[in-house]
């Protein structure tokens, strides 16, 4: 196993910190809300033995420094901004892709938008159609108290909740300690202050649709079946408009990499390798 590395690089005047191991093709790795790199930390071992994976904390979340919305514009625009400076910072060149919820719509949009810098592209339960107002959400657009409930009030034990009953399959085995780290990587005023300010700024996801029009790259949509928070249903949708994209549903959740990591990293390195999964 190729022990990893840790930096930090700038990216549209933010620090990034960026987790890094193994050597050979370019693998880059994008977290979703609520998570930070260390998502991938049981995916990455694998993927190192033959590629250079490369996870960032994007701007506001885990390690990464957290300006405030005033002076870092919190959306898919600029955090696709920022991983494109990561790849002059980290000289990456082109590379494979790949995206979490969240991470999946950026993923997505540098596909779209940056198409040199993108080889091959996974977009694993991506955020890209509209869905009913969660919770969450709906607390997050709340004026002033909505923003106060959310960057105050909601405590380890309803973050603990949200995993296990929205983004975690029914009896999915996941350690406590991964979900409270988590809660301890957000539960800081800065922390809570960028996640909100996502939150808010990711309501409105046509630019995603619009942007499958126009992904040329090799891609592969990954959905978990049991997701109760975008229906598989959508990653079917989300592959038949993407050209020539394959389809693969695994038996989990809305965070494959948390359920079945190994499996994640094996059908990752099998669409790298380009053994083609089935396409719907």
């Amino acid at each position: 196993m190729a022990p990893t590395r840790f930096r930090d690089v700038k990216a549209r005047g933010v620090r990034l910190r960026v987790a890094e191991a193994g050597d050979g093709p370019p693998v880059v790795l994008i977290h979703s809300l609520f998570m930070n790199h260390t998502t991938w930390d049981r995916v990455m071992p694998a993927l190192s033995e033959s590629f250079r994976v490369i996870a960032p904390d994007l701007p506001g979340f885990g390690d990464s420094e957290k300006p405030s919305p005033k002076k870092y514009r919190y959306g898919l625009a600029a955090f696709t901004d920022s991983i494109a400076d990561m790849y002059a910072a980290l000289s990456i060149g082109r590379g494979v892709v790949v995206g979490h919820g969240l991470g999946g719509a950026i993923a997505l949009t540098m596909a779209a938008q940056h198409p040199e810098l993108v080889s091959r592209l996974v977009a694993i339960d991506p955020l890209c159609y509209d869905t009913p107002a969660r919770l969450e959400g709906r607390i997050a657009r709340v004026p002033f108290l909505g923003g106060l409930l959310f960057k105050q009030l909601w405590g380890r034990t309803a973050f603990r909740a949200f995993f296990r009953d929205r983004v975690l399959s029914s009896g999915a085995r996941v350690d406590a300690d991964r979900i409270d780290r988590y809660y301890d990587g957000f539960n800081t005023p800065p922390a809570r202050g960028s996640t909100l300010a996502t939150l808010r700024a990711t309501v409105d996801t046509r630019s995603v649709v619009a942007d499958t029009a126009r992904i040329n790259a090799p891609t592969l949509v990954v959905w978990g079946r049991h997701d109760r928070l975008y229906p598989a249903g959508y990653g079917q949708r989300l592959s038949r408009q993407i050209r020539g994209a394959g389809f693969e549903l695994l038996s989990t959740g809305h965070a494959p990499q948390e359920e079945q990591p190994e499996r994640v990293a094996q059908v990752i390195e099998r669409f790298i390798r380009d053994e083609r999964p089935s396409v719907f």
